[in-house]
Parts: C-alpha cells; structure tokens; sequence
C-alpha cells in the first residue's frame, strides 16, 4: 500500500462561499452545563483517518492530553478507521471545542507528517449533541461502542480494541475514561456495574432510539423530551430544536419605522 496516495487530501477550495454568496451564519455551539455530548468527527472523504495501531494509541494520548488540560470529561469512546465516536461531559462552555481543536492541531500534524501528505484530515467541524442523561445516557454508550460492529468491523464489541467497551466490562482498566454517574447507578461495585453493564449490552439495542441520537448528533439538536429541550433552550440561551416546517417567515428590507 502507498499511504501517500490513498491518504492524499482534495483541494476543497474556498468552502465558505458558493457562487459568491456567502453561507447563512450558523448557530453557535450547543453547550448546557453539566450535561453530556454525544461527539461524531467524520474522516474526509471517507478517507482513513487511523492506518495502524501507532496512529489510535497516538490519538488516544491527543484525547488524554487535551481532556485533561480543558476540563473534558470522556465517558465512551469508539475510534475507527473513518470515524471517531465520543460520549463526553465538558466542565465549561469552552471544554469541547478547544479539546477537539488540541486534538486535531497535534493529530493531523502528525498524520500528514507521518503519511506525506497535506490539508485536513476531517470532514469540516466536529458534529455533537447534548443529550438527556437519565433517558439515553446509557443508550448514548451503547451506540458509541456498538459503532465496530455497526462499521462491520468485528462480530462483538468486546473484540474491538479501540474503544471503551472492554474497560466498561471489566476486561481493561482504561485511564481516559471517567465513569458518569450514571454508570455508577448500575451497581455498588466494580464488578455489579461491569456485569450489569454487560447483560444490558446483551439486549437488543433500541435501533429508532438508536437513530435519532445519530441524527441529533449530525444535526445538532437537543435530545430529550420537551420538557428537557425547553429547559436546556433556556439553560442555552438559544434554540435547541428545528423550527416547524412551513411557509418561512418574510425579512424585513428596510428597517422597521421607528
């Protein structure tokens, strides 16, 4: 294989503008204190962003690193050869992005550097969602760490080794992760939380819960109930679900009279 050419990244161009009309301003981060993220981060182009076992234990000391100098707490976490899945809680509104932002600046330098290739490594920003702890905080690490076997990449999670799953089981002890409590709720002890943890990845995972957390992600909408949204929209100060579907709303041209 010559990494060179199957790594190389496309000229993209100038993205922040199509036929000279600059994009519509986006929303800023979601951020609600003290509540976990579910966090996708896409390889370009479905390119691989991880060739072999230097490159995940090399962006796993990026996560360890970054998390602990900006206050991010990891829960789960899934790496694959196109994606990266996370299950996260940050301490503040600046925890995530500037963890992403450490991680990619020193992983990309080293991929390029290491493959001989150019440009970025990602497909654009990192997608992320808040999520309602008590009703899909464990389904949240279910889906991270079913992602392998999602991918097709192994039969059983516990046969994947870049990801969370064997720690929560009690085959690995796994120092990126923090338990949230929630996963502490499962049981008294190590062993009381790995084995029910365990019998719950036995069950069939709710696959339209599933889904709407990775199109929440991809979104990046609020997931919870409507007393939930309503609560993080005000936590958030801004909006935290689409707007109804229908006729949009006339702009104004000319300022209003005063």
């Amino acid at each position: 294989m010559q990494p060179e050419r199957l790594l190389k990244a496309p000229d993209r161009g100038n993205t922040n503008a199509t036929n000279g009309i600059s994009r519509m301003a986006r929303l800023a981060r979601l951020y609600v204190p003290e509540q976990p993220q579910h966090v996708i981060l896409r390889g370009l182009d479905q390119q691989p962003a991880f060739v072999d076992d230097q490159d995940y234990e090399l962006f796993i000391d990026c996560l360890r690193t970054a998390s602990r100098d900006h206050h991010l707490s990891i829960h789960a976490y899934a790496l694959m050869p196109q994606a990266v899945h996370l299950l996260v809680t940050p301490r503040d509104e600046s925890s995530l992005p500037k963890a992403m932002q450490a991680v990619g600046r020193r992983y990309v330098a080293h991929f390029n550097r290491r493959y001989m290739r150019r440009g970025t490594l990602w497909e654009g920003r990192y997608r992320a969602t808040v999520i309602e702890g008590e009703r899909y905080f464990l389904l949240a690490t279910r889906v991270v760490e079913t992602a392998p076997v999602r991918a097709q990449l192994v039969a059983a999670p516990q046969d994947y080794k870049w990801s969370s799953y064997r720690h929560h089981i009690g085959l690995t002890l796994d120092g990126l992760i923090t338990d949230h409590p929630l996963f502490w709720s499962l049981g008294n002890t190590p062993f009381e939380r790995q084995h029910a943890y365990k019998e719950l990845g036995e069950q069939p995972l709710d696959e339209r819960e599933a889904n709407r957390l990775l199109q929440a992600t991809l979104k990046g909408w609020v997931l919870g109930s409507d007393a939930y949204r309503e609560w993080a929209s005000r936590a958030a100060n801004r909006r935290v679900s689409p707007l109804p579907r229908g006729r949009p709303r006339k702009v104004r041209e000319t300022p209003q009279p005063q």
